[in-house]
């Protein structure tokens, strides 16, 4: 009752980020906490306000909602009946990618670790699309077969991720630098929006923790029963981080000058290498998954994944075993240059194979 004025709040605060300041997208947390049965649900009126400033203004500005429920919807038109935000972070590419390189499968990541999850995630987008979830103990999410790749937001890492483990580790802390490296090449070679979080393009080591500033004792009290509530799906070990103390929120702090160093400057300038490579491309420029291939090689540990775009192709295989393994690809006939290869020695690597330069197939090529 009475939610009228609230919602006239709420539009009003986000027209004025986007008059005022200029900003020209708005996150939107954790959406699946809002409870709304409205006939005109609030973030499509949001949607519809948000396009009216972008028609009245001949801006382009976006709304990109964080949302647990794996529901088309959130993403889909306004005109097909949904609630028209512009794109969402996809959890389940995030999710799947992380169990496989960590082979964490606690909480949440005990719905994921098949490199056919992480296929499915590049293929649909979402991975559980009305399907059973051992997490949730029920079927969850429907299908985001149709939805446009540029509806999805990929990551290996954000402040969700990190924040919300009981020692804020960053995937440096728990990786090879080859993971990283592997890491990096699956989300910046996806047909999706890439994220990138703060300190990654290095492999920043210091944590980043859930840190909190508040008066209300209350409050803090509830934050603090809370976190332990919510890591007790994890099993983590060790004593949590108070969120309210400054040493916390101390020990959170990056240090860029990381990136002049060592592995860490290597993995900075593969990041570019892969950010230019995905710029100039005409494949991987494209924000689609319709014309993409993917296959699993689940003996070998590795995801192929071939996309094209009128007479251009680019072919990526992504290996996630511990040993080096042999693949027979059915790349169509022609010659295929190398472009990128994370185990060459100025990436770091042992050093890649001479044969890899260039190869010549005839239907399929064995690596």
């Amino acid at each position: 009752p009475q939610s009228d004025e609230v919602r006239r709040y709420f539009l009003e605060n986000a027209l004025c980020w986007l008059t005022e300041y200029r900003v020209d997208a708005l996150r939107l947390d954790a959406i699946h906490g809002i409870m709304d049965v409205s006939a005109y649900p609030f973030l499509a009126e949001l949607a519809d306000t948000v396009r009216g400033l972008s028609e009245r203004t001949d801006r382009k500005v976006y709304l990109i909602p964080e949302s647990d429920l794996n529901d088309a919807r959130v993403i889909t038109s306004r005109e097909e009946g949904g609630y028209g935000l512009s794109a969402q972070w996809n959890d389940d590419f995030h999710h799947a990618l992380h169990a496989l390189l960590t082979g964490e499968r606690k909480g949440y990541y005990g719905d994921f670790g098949s490199l056919e999850h992480l296929e499915r995630a590049y293929a649909e987008g979402f991975v559980y699309a009305g399907s059973y979830s051992r997490f949730r103990g029920r079927r969850h999410g429907n299908s985001s077969r149709h939805m446009a790749a540029r509806k999805f937001v990929v990551f290996s890492q954000n402040h969700d991720q990190v924040g919300n483990r009981m020692h804020g580790e960053r995937l440096a802390s728990l990786v090879s630098f080859e993971a990283l490296k592997l890491a990096a090449g699956t989300v910046l070679l996806s047909p999706f929006l890439p994220l990138l979080f703060m300190g990654e393009e290095y492999g920043e080591t210091a944590p980043f923790r859930y840190f909190i500033s508040h008066s209300d004792e209350n409050f803090i009290e509830a934050v603090r029963k809370g976190r332990k509530e919510e890591f007790a799906a994890f099993q983590w070990e060790g004593e949590i981080p108070d969120p309210q103390d400054e040493a916390t929120y101390k020990s959170s702090r990056i240090d860029y000058r990381l990136g002049s160093e060592g592995h860490h400057k290597t993995l900075v300038e593969f990041y570019r290498e892969l950010l230019l490579l995905r710029k100039d491309h005409p494949v991987l420029s494209r924000l689609s998954k319709d014309d993409m291939e993917v296959m699993v090689y689940e003996g070998e540990r590795a995801l192929f994944v071939r996309r094209w775009r009128g007479s251009g192709q680019t072919a990526a295989v992504f290996h996630f075993g511990d040993s080096p393994a042999s693949l027979s690809l059915p790349l169509p006939p022609g010659r295929w240059d190398r472009l990128l290869d994370s185990s060459e020695r100025r990436w770091g690597g042992a050093g890649g194979s001479p044969a890899w330069k260039t190869l010549y197939s005839h239907g399929s090529v064995s690596i």
